[in-house]
């Protein structure tokens, strides 16, 4: 893998990959709450001879700095955009995982003159409810109190109960990822996904194609918020996966690998 290149911010530092073949098309993927872009390492390793990918560490996660008390998605999408400048990328597919879905869905607001397509995966466009921001505070509180103990819960339970045997290994892996987040960055993350708006009609707006990706048993999405969120783009595709949690791109690697791919050479065609 590429050593991480790096872009000053407000005078932050936001360290993000630039891997593959500099060909026509672009694949961006964000990734989620607690993790970093090396949560994408498969992934690149099986793209990187077809198309150009580019990974971020998004602010307060992995190696990038924490930027201020509170990340909304609208911030982490203009520092996106940032990175994307700096790289020289002017339209992109962009995919993003559960935080880094509503980081996409900001930029896709924002930015839609940058998006060939537009992907989601355990994310969804509605704003959080009442009962979604309590816990986002009794996040923030847990966190305050004993950070190790809550990553240390937390994690397992993204994943479906039937898969935590054979993907020990990744779920341990993932631990150790986020373990290096810090109380500061996972609360201005919880604050920042706590304020964000519904963006339904940015879905119903956008032009270009939509893939969605779903885990059937996603703890975090319920189904039928997940399915009837299709019917709003003009061009939407869906995968729905059979004992999947909320890391269907870990769950089920080897069905959303090529499913990605094609929908990258779709937005393409």
């Amino acid at each position: 893998m590429e050593q991480h290149r790096t872009v000053e911010i407000d005078g932050r530092t936001v360290h993000y990959r630039d891997e593959g073949r500099s060909n026509k098309k672009t694949l961006v993927l964000l990734h989620g709450f607690l993790q970093s872009l090396d949560v994408w390492s498969s992934y690149v390793l099986t793209y990187m001879n077809s198309m150009r990918i580019i990974t971020i560490d998004l602010p307060g996660h992995g190696l990038t700095d924490n930027f201020c008390d509170v990340h909304t998605m609208d911030f982490m999408a203009k520092t996106v955009k940032e990175v994307l400048n700096h790289a020289g990328v002017d339209q992109c597919v962009m995919i993003g995982h559960s935080m880094g879905g509503y980081v996409s869905l900001a930029f896709a607001e924002k930015y839609p003159y940058s998006l060939r397509g537009l992907g989601l995966i355990n994310a969804h466009a509605m704003a959080d409810d009442a009962q979604h921001r309590v816990y986002r505070e009794q996040v923030c509180a847990q966190v305050m109190d004993n950070r190790a103990s809550f990553i240390v819960d937390f994690v397992p339970n993204l994943f479906h109960p039937d898969r935590r045997g054979a993907l020990y290994q990744e779920i341990k892996d993932l631990k150790d990822q986020c373990l290096e987040t810090t109380s500061e960055a996972i609360i201005a993350a919880q604050r920042g996904m706590k304020e964000r708006p519904s963006r339904m009609d940015t879905l119903s707006k956008l032009e270009v194609p939509i893939l969605m990706v779903y885990g059937k048993e996603d703890p975090r999405i319920p189904l039928e918020i997940a399915v009837s969120q299709a019917m709003f783009p003009r061009h939407a595709e869906m995968l729905l996966l059979d004992k999947v949690g909320h890391m269907a791109f870990i769950e089920e690697r080897e069905y959303v690998k090529p499913r990605i791919k094609n929908f990258v050479d779709t937005c393409y065609y």
